[in-house]
């Protein structure tokens, strides 16, 4: 079925909390947006644009839940322990929402 409803819940399942993807990829190991766009697509089966990947990457490394290195000509994110924290509570916080379900 592809409805109204579902498009909508896809989209808000992923482009709208692309941060917690994106965390969990980083909870594994350091990378550059470039990279964490192509895993997203590999793991998760979306692909977020370019632009809005930059700008979640930046406002997570603002808010102190990532922090980037310069690295040659790229910028490698690293998740923060605040990061970890984060991460934890949303995935606590679906679990929760799920078993609801």
């Amino acid at each position: 079925m592809n409805s109204t409803e579902i498009k909508r819940l896809h989209s808000k399942l992923t482009i709208e909390v692309l941060w917690i993807y994106l965390l969990s990829l980083l909870n594994k190991e350091p990378s550059h947006a470039y990279l964490l766009r192509k895993k997203i697509k590999e793991e998760f089966d979306f692909l977020p644009g370019n632009v809005t990947a930059y700008i979640v990457l930046y406002k997570l490394e603002k808010r102190g839940f990532v922090e980037g290195k310069r690295k040659k000509n790229k910028k490698i994110y690293s998740i923060t322990s605040k990061g970890k924290e984060l991460l934890k509570l949303a995935k606590k916080e679906l679990i929760a929402k799920e078993k609801k379900l």
